[in-house]
């Protein structure tokens, strides 16, 4: 019987605790907002659309250790920005945001994660419209090459023989 009871405290311990690891993964939606979840791109990827106030798309992209990708943002409007946030990680910062970091980031992924792409309409700036038309590109990008290694310098006449490499 205690055998039994230690069972089912263990399972209910387990099935408390697994929907909290599935939620660090699952992004958090303004209203109005809609999620698509997209693949790696073997090629490059476009993504069009319009920064409606509240009722835009954001993008899921998981991404795997090496890969190479650049994400570039283009815009019309000098209100509209591109923010990128790794849901793999308990806090809400972006650790990319075209207001603050350039139209494009480039990276070669250290550890598999899921990004959450948000383009969104800035609420501060004084606004003209609902929104502004934009454009993602995602390009998976050949490995960065390797620095070349300095040739080796060739062996020369000396006058004293090599020593023993040690083991």
């Amino acid at each position: 019987m205690k055998d039994l009871s230690v069972r089912i405290l263990i399972t209910a311990a387990a099935l408390f605790f697994l929907p909290v690891s599935a939620m660090a993964q699952t992004p958090q939606l303004d209203p109005g907002e809609k999620l698509e979840k997209l693949q790696f791109p073997a090629v490059t990827m476009q993504l069009k659309g319009w920064t409606k106030f509240g009722n835009s798309h954001v993008y899921t992209l998981p991404v795997r250790t090496g890969q190479h990708v650049k994400v570039s943002f283009s815009t019309k409007s000098k209100f509209a920005f591109l923010a990128i946030f790794d849901l793999s990680k308990p806090d809400d910062e972006a650790f990319f945001g075209t207001d603050e970091d350039g139209m494009s980031f480039e990276t070669t992924v250290k550890e598999d994660a899921t990004w959450l792409l948000r383009p969104y309409y800035s609420k501060v700036s004084p606004r003209r419209g609902l929104g502004a038309p934009f454009s993602i590109l995602i390009e998976p990008l050949a490995a960065a090459p390797q620095p070349p290694q300095p040739p080796a310098e060739p062996e020369r006449p000396s006058l004293f023989p090599k020593a023993p490499a040690k083991q």
